[in-house]
């Protein structure tokens, strides 16, 4: 099932979708279903999953219904919100034989990616918290003191209880020109304002079936016309994301709900930088599609 996050007035929901693409607010039914961060709990310390916890919910029936492309589209009185209010969000780099070749064209130091893409152990860097994720359909940013800018499109899991129990998509955000003057600027290239958001939902791994091979799709438009348009398929991964997991958390206790993207296959040519007003849009099967403006900030 796929779940989703939103405000109605101050309040926050949380929405389940069934095949048939209605959307059914839980909160409507319990107060006590107040964030995706709850089922998962309820579903931890019942030993069931969290489908089992939605469905028991919606056995109580007169729930409020929506349609999800609406709910997507921002049609309505609900405002989408991230899927998963995520206390930590991580993301791993060069997982993708494109971004080591990508990044060593940007890099004066080259050999650090060809390095880390073949070693077993794998770059993980902090990303974002939850006040720093940018809600589906809102802005996300790029740096006024870079010249180099891209959205990267990636696959995410969510962890609860050391285990993956969902995905969705992630954009991670990054300036080329800031990580290519030097790697040891990674931070300041991935971690400001704006520069991460997922959703627009979370999806069981009953939903998305094999992680590793899922397509991922990249379509930035500028000024009502298509300015890029590219994909890749999860299976060019090097590492999969349980291996990706596993590493995160050696030695690194990381909190429930805690949001790891997987690295990107699809980058814009080297001549393409992002400028404020694009519109960029990632779509991935079996989750959906995440679409954000750009702003400067």
């Amino acid at each position: 099932m796929r779940y989703y996050q939103f405000l109605i007035g101050d309040e926050v929901h949380v929405g389940v979708e069934a095949a048939d693409g209605t959307v059914t607010d839980l909160t409507s039914i319990t107060g006590e279903a107040d964030s995706t961060l709850s089922l998962f709990k309820a579903a931890h310390l019942g030993g069931v999953g969290i489908d089992d916890v939605a469905n028991g919910i919606l056995r109580r029936g007169g729930g409020g219904e929506m349609s999800a492309s609406e709910l997507c589209a921002g049609d309505g009185d609900a405002r989408l919100l991230p899927p998963i209010f995520a206390p930590e969000v991580w993301a791993f780099g060069v997982t993708y034989m494109d971004s080591m070749r990508e990044r060593q064209a940007e890099s004066g130091s080259p050999d650090v990616y060809a390095l880390v893409y073949n070693a077993d152990r794998p770059e993980a860097f902090f990303k974002a918290t939850a006040e720093r994720l940018v809600s589906p359909g809102d802005a996300v940013g790029i740096r006024a003191d870079s010249e180099w800018d891209v959205p990267e499109p990636e696959l995410a899991f969510v962890l609860y209880g050391g285990e993956i129990v969902a995905y969705t998509i992630g954009n991670d955000m990054s300036s080329r020109s800031i990580e290519g003057a030097n790697p040891l600027y990674l931070p300041q290239a991935k971690v400001y304002d704006r520069s991460c958001a997922i959703g627009p939902c979370i999806a069981t791994p009953e939903v998305v079936g094999d992680a590793q091979k899922l397509d991922v799709g990249l379509q930035i438009e500028r000024d009502g016309e298509v300015a890029f348009d590219g994909s890749s398929n999860t299976s060019q991964m090097k590492r999969d994301c349980n291996y990706l997991a596993d590493w995160l958390q050696r030695h690194n206790q990381v909190p429930n709900g805690t949001t790891v993207c997987t690295g990107t296959g699809t980058i814009p040519p080297p001549e393409f930088t992002l400028a404020e007003g694009d519109v960029v849009s990632i779509s991935i099967g079996g989750i959906g599609t995440l679409v954000n403006s750009v702003v400067v900030v």
